[in-house]
This record gives structure tokens, C-alpha cells and sequence, in this order.
């Protein structure tokens, strides 16, 4: 459901954009393609723009998002490996818009099939009907080969007392790991975390368990559950190379760790 204050604010935009000649097109991803917006959702909207411009479009594009409303906030996407993105902030009713400014040649190359907002000409149409959205899946390989080092860093760090530290790392392989997986799993784009609640059928109780409170014994039941789901969802590839040893060797010493933790 498209509310009324994204509307309003994709009109503004393309009547904006409609007077910038360097500007040809303008396109909505993320929950709008999927028909599952609501009044938390943020808007992700593609520009399109000739080519000829790229590099007055990539020095400016702060300037340009500033003219689109009541601009609270913004910034460009680096921390996330995405320069051509724009991260805004609108009031005085906050809204959060994603603006990735595009050349033609490079729509072509995307993670999913985009609504035309608005295009001048045919060329983004054209574009997107002799192309196709690659998405990204989860490398189980990939996995493989870095979990168990984690698992040995988690416990590390749960041996010096870094609870902390132990939690974040939790975290980031919830989302790197096993969200993706989860999600990839039940039809949907491994997109770490984003509403895993909806998806994770029954695996919930295993993924509440993953998460710890600040304590020692907390931390370590949920690397212990972190370790069983990962086992369970890796058995699913039947081509994986399994590092055993590694395996093996880190889960011992997550037990002598602890171990040693429980006799102090």
C-alpha cells in the first residue's frame, strides 16, 4: 500500500526531474515492486540519468536531493560500497527516500526488476526488457570457509570477558549467515535480516535462541545455538566442502573456554 505522503512526495520528484535535462528516468524498487509497503516503509527510488553528465551528476547529487523536499539530512552510501547512493531524511513528517543515481548502461546490471515511475522516451523500457534482474544468492562456501573461524573468535572474546564484542559478532553472522540463508530458503531476497520474523517458519525458536543477554552463560548458549542452526542449514547443499577440522578444533575450544570460565 502506497500511502498518501510517498505519493505526494514521487510527484514532487518527477515534476522536478521532468525540468532537468540530464535526468531520463525515474524508477521505485524495494517494497513497492512487492506490494508490501506500509506506514514504516522507506521509499527506494532509482534515477536514471544521460551519461554524458555522470560526473557533474556524482559531484552534485547531494545538491539535487536537497531541491526535493525539506531536506533534514543526507549522506552517500560509501559505508555500505555504494557511492551512487543517496541516504535522505525528509520532514517536517519524516521520511526516509534511498536515491541510486544510474546511467542506462548500468540498470542493466540489477538485483531486481524496478517499476517506471516516470521515463522520457523509451530507452529505460527498452532497457529493462532486454535485461534481467540477477539476484544475489548466499555462496554456502563462502560460509563454510569463514564460520568456524568466527566461532573461534567468538570464543576469544567470551574468554576475556568482551561480551560485547561476543554479541556483535552474533549479530553480524545472523545477518551474513544465517538470515540469508533462512530467507533464500523460503523464496525470498537474502537480504540479512529484513523481515526474517515473516519467514523463518520453524526456525524462529532456533534464531531466538542465537541471541544472548549480557552474561557469560547467555553468550555461550548462543554460540552453541548459532552453531546448531548453521549445521542444520548447511546439510541442505549437498556440494559443500566441509572444514571439519576447523570445525572440530573450534568447538572444542569454545567448550574449553567456557569450561574454564565455570570453575573461576
Amino acid at each position: 500500500m502506497v500511502l498518501p505522503i510517498h505519493m505526494r512526495f514521487i510527484e514532487h520528484v518527477k515534476e522536478s526531474f521532468i525540468q532537468d535535462k540530464r535526468i531520463i528516468g525515474l524508477l521505485a524498487g524495494g517494497s513497492m515492486i512487492y506490494g508490501t509497503m506500509d506506514e514504516y516503509s522507506d521509499l527506494d527510488l532509482i534515477v536514471v540519468y544521460q551519461p554524458a553528465y555522470q560526473a557533474e551528476i556524482m559531484k552534485q547529487r547531494l545538491n539535487i536531493v536537497e531541491k526535493l523536499g525539506s531536506l533534514l539530512s543526507a549522506f552517500t552510501g560509501e559505508h555500505v560500497g555504494e557511492p551512487r547512493l543517496v541516504i535522505c531524511l525528509y520532514g517536517p513528517s519524516p521520511l526516509h527516500v534511498d536515491f541510486k543515481f544510474v546511467t542506462p548502461e548500468e540498470l542493466a546490471e540489477r538485483i531486481e526488476q524496478p517499476l517506471i515511475l516516470w521515463e522520457r522516451g523509451i530507452e529505460i523500457s527498452t532497457i529493462l526488457q532486454h535485461s534481467s534482474p540477477n539476484s544475489p544468492s548466499p555462496d554456502p562456501q563462502w560460509n563454510e570457509d569463514r564460520f568456524w573461524v568466527w566461532i573461534h573468535y567468538g570464543a576469544t572474546k567470551l574468554g576475556r570477558g568482551e561480551l560485547f564484542e561476543v554479541i556483535d559478532l552474533l549479530t553480524f553472522i545472523r545477518s551474513v549467515v544465517l538470515g540469508p540463508l533462512i530467507l533464500t530458503e523460503n523464496g525470498q531476497l537474502p537480504r540479512g535480516v529484513r523481515r526474517l520474523e515473516q519467514h523463518a517458519g520453524n526456525v524462529i525458536t532456533e534464531l531466538e535462541e542465537t541471541i544472548p543477554s549480557h552474561n557469560s552463560k547467555s553468550c555461550y548458549n548462543a554460540l552453541q545455538s548459532t552453531i546448531r542452526l548453521y549445521q542444520n542449514l548447511r546439510y541442505r547443499f549437498t556440494d559443500l566442502v566441509l572444514r571439519k577440522e576447523a570445525e572440530q578444533v573450534s568447538i572444542a575450544y569454545l567448550e574449553k573456554v567456557y569450561s574454564s570460565l565455570s570453575t573461576k
